[in-house]
């Protein structure tokens, strides 16, 4: 497992839902491509409503317009790492925003891979 603590580069991908690569949804395109590089992690968030650089206000509000909602994707790893990454970005992400931005990580802690359940204290429960 990483570990990670202390500064760290967060780099955060605004895409449409509906963007593709290869057929197959960017934004998994882009987890899986993150998982393969070794970064400590990203996560996918799905927006309610939003607009980019085309100015055009995409919501779940109005059934018309609740195509291609934002997604952000966030990775967060060491400076060194991140930035070596960028480059693969470069080359799936034709629309959208990129952004950068240091962060402080306080607690990286994964599960621990046993066969028991673990309830929030990290007691294994019966």
């Amino acid at each position: 497992m990483t570990r990670l603590t202390g500064g760290a580069l967060r780099v955060t991908i605004f895409i449409g839902e509906n963007d593709t690569w290869h057929r197959k949804p960017l934004y998994t395109e882009i987890v899986h491509r993150a998982h393969a590089a070794g970064l400590a992690g990203a996560s996918v968030f799905r927006g309610i409503e939003g607009f980019g650089a085309s100015s055009l206000i995409h919501t779940t509000r109005l059934l018309s317009l609740s195509e291609d909602l934002p997604v952000a994707i966030v990775i967060v790893d060491t400076e060194e790492r991140v930035r070596e990454f960028l480059p693969r970005l470069d080359e799936l992400v034709g629309e959208g925003l990129v952004i950068l931005d240091e962060c402080e990580v306080i607690r990286y802690v994964g599960r621990v891979a046993d066969s028991g359940a673990s309830d929030r204290k990290g007691k294994r429960s019966l």
